[in-house]
Parts: structure tokens; sequence; C-alpha cells
């Protein structure tokens, strides 16, 4: 039986088309992974992670709009007031590969033992000035609560004179604005009465699944 050329010549333009199909598919799935890897690899660049500082750390000296200023040394925490103002620092050492960049905060008159849920990002603090916090270096975050109407003066004027442990979360994220991180601070009273400890007891992940 004589060959049947066009049969032959379309079913080998149909094998060299799904070769060339499977070594698109591969190519184009390989990139894809390696651009993945490198998405990946950059957003590790530029991964902020904010700690307490070390008790060796130097202090910090803070100036607030109003000209009141408060020094605080590594490893501490400042809490004053002077009259309805409400005064809050906490040295903080970003121990990741980018630089932090402060988006807000939230203090409650009290510690959190056990589990404990995220907090929801929308209830935070604004901060009313940038803030970058340099890797492997120091630097600060202050937050003020100046409304006398606000709910939470009191409250934390109370815990304050009281001397009773509170909590700080702070929202910050990489300097592009991703990235968001909540970390989440005790902030507890020192046995000599005067000053305050400041110890790191959770991290949540905003923009990505959290390692735990």
């Amino acid at each position: 039986m004589a060959a049947d050329w066009s049969t032959i010549a379309s079913l080998g333009t149909a094998v060299g088309t799904l070769f060339l199909g499977v070594a698109t598919f591969s190519s184009v799935r390989s990139a894809n992974r390696t651009s993945k890897i490198a998405e990946e690899s950059l957003q590790v660049g530029l991964r902020p992670l904010l700690v307490s500082t070390r008790p060796d750390d130097r202090p910090e000296r803070v100036m607030f709009q109003d000209g009141h200023f408060v020094t605080v040394e590594g490893g501490r925490a400042a809490v004053e007031w002077d009259g309805d103002v409400v005064y809050f620092v906490i040295p903080v050492r970003n121990v990741g590969n980018g630089v932090a960049l402060l988006h807000g905060w939230e203090v409650i008159p009290e510690r959190f033992l056990g589990a404990q849920e995220r907090p929801d990002p929308d209830a935070f603090r604004r901060m009313t000035r940038d803030l970058y916090i340099p890797t492997n270096d120091q630097g600060f975050w202050q937050g003020a609560i100046r409304d006398s109407d606000d709910a939470l003066r009191g409250t934390v004027i109370e815990a304050a004179k009281n001397r009773t442990a509170m909590t700080i979360d702070l929202l910050y994220g990489d300097y592009e604005g991703g990235q968001r991180t909540i970390t989440r601070f005790g902030v507890l009273p020192k046995d000599d009465g005067t000053q305050w400890i400041a110890n790191v007891s959770r991290h949540w992940n905003l923009d990505r699944a959290d390692p735990r």
C-alpha cells in the first residue's frame, strides 16, 4: 500500500507542535519559578523586624511636637503624663534585612498572656510623622494621647500611676509600604519604681503567612 504522505506530514507536524508546546510549557514554568524565587529574595532583602533594644544600647532622647522631651535607656520604655497629655517612647532595634517604616500603634492598659488574637490593623492610631528604623541599627517609636476626650487617656494614666503592666502594638512595614507586620511589646514596671521595661511578646505578618 502506498504511503499517504499527506497524513504522515500532518502527523509529523502534530508531533512537532506537541513537543514545542511541552518545551514552551516547561520553559514558562521554569521562568515563573525563577521569577517567584527572585521576588521572594527581593522581599526578604526588604523585610524589617523590630525588637526591643538591649540594655547596653545607647539611650534615645526624643522630642514631641509640643517641645516635651523624653530620654529612654536601652531595653526600657517610657510612659509619662503632663496635664492632659500622655507620652510613650519605646527604643527599638531592627534585626531584619530592610528599613522599617512605622505606620501606627495601639496601647492597651493591661498585659496579655497565653494565646493571643491578631490585632485589627484598622483600629491602630496612625503616626503623625514618618519614623524609619535602619537595618541592623536602633531607633525609636513615640506616641502621645492628647485629646482629653480620648477614652483611653484616663485608664492609661491610672495604669501608669499604679505601675500596672501595659501592652503596646506597633504596625510597620518595609520602606515601600509593604510586608506589614504587627509587633507586640509588653511594657512592664521595673522594680525600682520609676522605670519601665519593654519586651517583645509576639509578631504577626499581615501580607504573608505567619511562621507558625
